[in-house]
This record gives C-alpha cells, sequence and structure tokens, in this order.
C-alpha cells in the first residue's frame, strides 16, 4: 500500500507538471498576440503610412457667428504701456493679522490708447482754399481709451493670509477672488494715463497722418487744429 499510495503521488506530480507547461504555452500566446498587433500596426504604418491604432481627432465645433459689424470711426494714435503695483491690506478690526486678515501685492502692466473722434469730420471742419493748394482741418481732442490690463504680464507678487481666511478656502473651495485689485490696477492706470503726454502725443500722430495724407491728394499746405478738451481750462 505505501509504494501505491507513494506511485500515485508520483503520478500526480507528474500530471501536475504536464499540466503547467500547458498553462506557460497559453500565457506566452496571450503575451505574443498583445505584442503582436502593435508591432503589426507599425510595420503597417513604417510601409503604408496608415497606423490602425492611431487615434482620431472629430472636431464638433460650431462655425464662427458673426453677432455685430460697425465701422470704425476713431484714429488710434498713440498707445501707453503703464505699469503699477498694487498694495492692498483688508483688517478684522481687534483681530490680529494672522489669524483674520489679508494683503495681497499685485504687479500690473497694461495700456491705455490715445484716439481721435472722426465720426463729425464732415465739411464743416474742413476748409479748403479757392485754388486747393491748402486746408485747414478741425478735429475733436483725443481721448483716452479703457485701460486694458494684460493678465500676460500681470501676476502676484504676494500673498498673506489669516488663518480664518485659509481654513474657509479649504471647507467651501472658494477660489480667491482678484478682481477687485485688477479694477483698482485699471483706474490707476488711466490716471497715470491722464498725467502723461499720451494726448499730446495723439496730436502729433494726427496731425502727421492728415498732413501726408493731404499731401498725397495734392494739397500741400495743411493746417491741424484740436478743440479744447471738455473740462480743460480755457
Amino acid at each position: 500500500m505505501p509504494m501505491l499510495l507513494q506511485d500515485r503521488d508520483v503520478q500526480g506530480e507528474v500530471a501536475t507538471r504536464r499540466r503547467r507547461p500547458r498553462g506557460r504555452r497559453l500565457l506566452a500566446a496571450g503575451v505574443g498576440v498583445a505584442l503582436a498587433v502593435p508591432l503589426a500596426g507599425l510595420a503597417v504604418d513604417r510601409f503604408t503610412g496608415w497606423d490602425p491604432l492611431g487615434q482620431e481627432v472629430v472636431d464638433r465645433s460650431t462655425t464662427p457667428l458673426l453677432l455685430a459689424l460697425d465701422d470704425l470711426h476713431e484714429y488710434h494714435a498713440a498707445t501707453g504701456t503703464f505699469q503699477v503695483v498694487i498694495d492692498q491690506e483688508r483688517d478684522t478690526p481687534h483681530v490680529p493679522s494672522v489669524i483674520s486678515g489679508e494683503r495681497t501685492t499685485l504687479l500690473a502692466t497694461g495700456t491705455v490708447d490715445a484716439y481721435v473722434d472722426l465720426e463729425d469730420l464732415g465739411a464743416d471742419r474742413v476748409t479748403l482754399s479757392a485754388d486747393g493748394g491748402s486746408a485747414t482741418i478741425v478735429l475733436p481732442a483725443p481721448r483716452l481709451a479703457e485701460p486694458r490690463v494684460d493678465p500676460t504680464e500681470s501676476r502676484v507678487l504676494d500673498r498673506d493670509r489669516g488663518l480664518l481666511e485659509r481654513v474657509g478656502d479649504a471647507i467651501e473651495d472658494d477660489p480667491v477672488d482678484d478682481s477687485a485689485l485688477y479694477a483698482e490696477a485699471e483706474q490707476r492706470l488711466a490716471a497715470a494715463a491722464a498725467e502723461s503726454d499720451l494726448q499730446d502725443r495723439a496730436e502729433d500722430n494726427t496731425r502727421t497722418m492728415l498732413t501726408t495724407l493731404a499731401g498725397s491728394l495734392g494739397v500741400e499746405d495743411v493746417t491741424v487744429t484740436f478743440e479744447p478738451a471738455p473740462g480743460a481750462a480755457g
């Protein structure tokens, strides 16, 4: 009996050894198929240019819709680039700033255009001499357009927040809103543009443009004057 049991054990072990290579062969076959598909795709792509595994981009975007079309009557004669640092601090009364409060420093860079409104440039504003050799043009004073803060050139330099603000952001998942800082920066840029010589530069450039244009039409002597700006001291 012991011999028979031993023979059965040996036979079972032999059978187990015989079954194992089959599983390994199936595993090897699966791996081979998995590798064969991309390799075949690479071969087809190399010789025919077609990639069976390549991804396709399906664009379902809509066609741009024209909402409005307006004529421009403004000659933008000069542009000024300005930069300002906004440093604002908000404190809670009678509470240390480390507990509640916020201080943010923003570096804002933007542009302001000076333009001349040519919409009302009619015959009453242009006086031409009898021989057509000279002309006088009267234009409204240059205006300043709304400042435009460039987000790519502007950034927050420093932000120091109290414990309560940081905990509140973590709980409520409320992103920081810097719109008030950017609005303040726009006001500062507009004030700086008003104090600069941007409007004087716009007058010079507009005068040069109209003189060159009139000269190409045969008017050699051109005088361009500007009306006083609204609110300017007379």
